[in-house]
């Protein structure tokens, strides 16, 4: 087989992560008969469809799949070669950084990090995908974010993590709850009515000591973002587990009140992951120490 075009490597896994044409060309930045015209060459070098049309987008084949890890982990090391042999320059860059976050990350963390990052780089874009943590290591691996801040380990190879802060979980509920005081029982938790947050959002360590205990609570309501709970507990008697951080600062905001959890949950740390290998990249070195300085201050 002739030797591959790297622009067609980078359509191929740029298509294969988009299951999209048209989303493919929005990331590539090209316009979408460009992504089918690269599509046809790859298919003719291949010798196989790759993609197949249907409801839920461009599927690959099965000779696409064996394919795309070789495609996208040469891909990952040509582009961090290359970068770093580009010097960056943070108040000339109009450079775009993704960044992985929780709704959660997006109230506590994302004000401090922007006013960090435009002192030094105005002009730069930060976009800001929304986690979901079974996805984290492969947005890494293929380049699609350049870092994540959240709670649960990453534990693929070449992750690289830094902690940023450590919190615990407690309980937030509506401060004039009809049965609930100063202090919550063991027996007042379980009885009681709980909403949840989907564990997409990688925040599950309180509901795994539940499990391990053998502890089953009545759950009334599960919703995807942690940014409606507020409103949610002014107007109901449902009890959530929230991060102390977030919790204190929801309840100064809102008539809600903070409480210890009746059971053991550890702390837990919030840290920032990146890939390895693409800190040979000037300006994924400058992003994440940036990012860190924003949280810890050093």
């Amino acid at each position: 087989m002739a030797a591959i075009d790297l622009n067609l490597v980078r359509v191929f896994v740029t298509l294969y992560d988009a299951r999209s044409v048209t989303l493919a060309a929005e990331r590539l930045h090209v316009t979408q008969p460009s992504v089918s015209y690269a599509l046809s060459r790859l298919r003719d070098q291949f010798g196989d469809r790759l993609f197949v049309r249907s409801r839920d987008g461009m599927e690959p084949t099965f000779t696409a799949m064996q394919l795309y890890p070789a495609l996208r982990d040469s891909l990952a090391q040509i582009d961090s070669v290359l970068e770093s042999n580009n010097e960056f320059e943070p108040r000339q860059s109009q450079k775009r950084f993704r960044l992985a976050l929780t709704d959660l990350g997006e109230m506590s963390l994302l004000p401090r990090i922007l006013a960090h990052l435009h002192v030094q780089a105005p002009d730069i874009e930060l976009e800001v995908v929304p986690l979901e943590i079974d996805k984290v290591e492969d947005w890494l691996a293929t380049g699609k974010i350049n870092a994540v801040i959240c709670s649960r380990p990453v534990g693929a190879t070449g992750v690289e993590r830094r902690v940023l802060l450590s919190d615990r979980y407690v309980c937030l509920l509506n401060r004039d709850h009809d049965t609930i005081g100063d202090a919550l029982s063991l027996e007042q938790f379980i009885q009681a009515r709980h909403a949840v947050v989907a564990a997409s959002t990688g925040h599950g360590l309180a509901e795994d000591v539940l499990r391990e205990q053998g502890l089953q609570r009545k759950v009334r309501l599960t919703v995807s973002h942690f940014s409606s709970l507020p409103r949610i507990l002014q107007e109901s008697d449902l009890l959530v587990i929230l991060p102390e951080q977030i919790a204190s600062a929801f309840a100064r905001e809102a008539p809600l009140k903070v409480l210890d959890l009746p059971f053991e949950v550890p702390p837990f740390d919030v840290a920032l992951h990146w890939q390895s290998h693409t800190t040979r990249s000037p300006a994924q070195r400058w992003f994440c120490n940036r990012l860190v300085e924003a949280i810890t201050g050093t």
